[in-house]
């Protein structure tokens, strides 16, 4: 239990936290910057795309406002966009729309040079080191007043019809990739109605959303101020970064966002959501009986398609499985241990291993140098009588489970 004190102290430090993990402003806006002349470029009126109006929009965590920097910040750091095409010529397959976007980036000799090899559904851009960022395009069809649909979508709070913001995508392992001309039997895929959804899960009464009209912009303002559960999301990845230094196995950033959404409950400072994030997240994760395996699956629900499991990789490589709740098993381990310290230094000292011991030392010489640390330290001698509940629960609510048919 901590003192209302303590919580105001022990949330500027994460706060703090997130401010350093966060991208920077110049990063922010050169990525935006280049892909903006990307979109550019793909719906000049010589490119063959033209007719269909390209349009480069940001994906994922760049969109979601969760990106962090990596570890070591000298390395890239990765920005998913989409590329969205309102119709196409009726013979085009999936094929032909991922080549003809290809074709139209080679026939610019900067771009290039900047491509990497072909991915299984993306374009990569890689920039130059000093910009220290490469870009995966997706290209995607969408129907012709999908901007109108995204729109309502980020502007209303109770918005429920994403079926409507889903794209199309190219993907080229698919059985159909070369023959298939009707993108209603391409795969989809829904960002848009995802980051919707992550606006709305992020929402609070006393705030709202920072970014709510932002999200279906191509040139969207840099987001200094965030919401707890961004900041939540955030200082979750960069854990889970530092425990599994590269491993592919480790928990999928999809999975923590979700998960961590779901379990959000509307609290006000990055302390209260962080704990009962940690304490409920798992039991958010249900059980189905899966024909297609024979057997009873994990399955983490696509809050916006809930035919798709964002554990669907789990039964295949159970790997991943055993480092979720062996990561989250650390998770909360980790964060009960840091809020029962009371000393500064000893907090700091906690937080080093889980976080990163440079960019925590940079955490706290800042707030130092803001004027903060001596009455952090003061207060963190302060008894501990309120009843502000940070502990982990002892057992958490059973996984649901139910049939389904794949």
């Amino acid at each position: 239990m901590l003192t209302n004190e303590i919580k105001n102290q022990f949330n500027e430090i994460l706060e703090e936290i997130g401010n350093n993990l966060d991208i920077t402003e110049t990063q922010y806006k050169f990525a935006v910057q280049s892909y903006q002349a990307v979109g550019s470029w793909l719906a000049d009126e010589k490119s063959m795309l033209s007719p269909y109006k390209p349009e480069v929009l940001p994906q994922g965590s760049f969109l979601l406002g969760t990106m962090i920097k990596p570890i070591n910040e000298s390395d890239e750091l990765d920005v998913d966009l989409v590329c969205r095409l309102e119709g196409k010529k009726p013979d085009w397959t999936q094929y032909h729309l991922k080549k003809i976007v290809g074709d139209r980036l080679k026939d610019k000799k900067t771009y290039r040079e900047m491509l990497d090899e072909e991915g299984r559904r993306c374009w990569t851009l890689n920039y130059s080191d000093s910009s220290k960022y490469h870009m995966d395009i997706l290209p995607s069809i969408v129907s012709e007043g999908h901007r109108i649909i995204l729109e309502k979508a980020f502007s209303s709070t109770d918005f429920k019809d994403f079926e409507k913001t889903a794209i199309r995508i190219t993907d080229n392992q698919e059985d159909n990739y070369y023959e298939e001309t009707n993108p209603d039997s391409w795969n989809k895929s829904n960002p848009f109605g995802y980051a919707a959804w992550f606006q709305e899960r992020c929402s609070i009464s006393s705030r709202k959303s920072v970014f709510l009209s932002e999200s279906v912009n191509p040139i969207p303002n840099y987001q200094k101020e965030k919401l707890p559960l961004q900041r939540v999301v955030q200082i979750l990845k960069r854990h889970r970064d530092i425990m599994f230094d590269g491993d592919e196995d480790k928990p999928i950033s999809i999975i923590i966002t979700t998960l961590s959404s779901k379990a959000y409950n509307k609290e006000t400072d990055i302390i209260s959501a962080l704990a009962n994030v940690v304490n409920t997240m798992e039991s958010f994760i249900e059980e189905k009986f899966s024909p297609e395996h024979g057997k009873w699956i994990k399955w983490i629900g696509n809050p916006v398609n809930e035919d798709e499991n964002f554990a669907d990789k789990w039964p295949e490589t159970q790997k991943k499985q055993e480092n979720f709740y062996k990561w989250l098993n650390k998770l909360k381990s980790d964060i009960s241990l840091s809020f029962e310290l009371k000393e500064i230094s000893k907090i700091q000292e906690s937080f080093s291993p889980i976080l990163g011991s440079e960019m925590i030392n940079k955490t706290f010489s800042n707030i130092k140098n803001k004027g903060l640390l001596t009455s952090t330290a003061s207060f963190l001698s302060a008894n501990v009588d309120q009843n502000i509940d940070t502990e982990l629960p002892k057992k958490l609510p059973k996984t649901k489970r139910e049939g389904f048919q794949k």
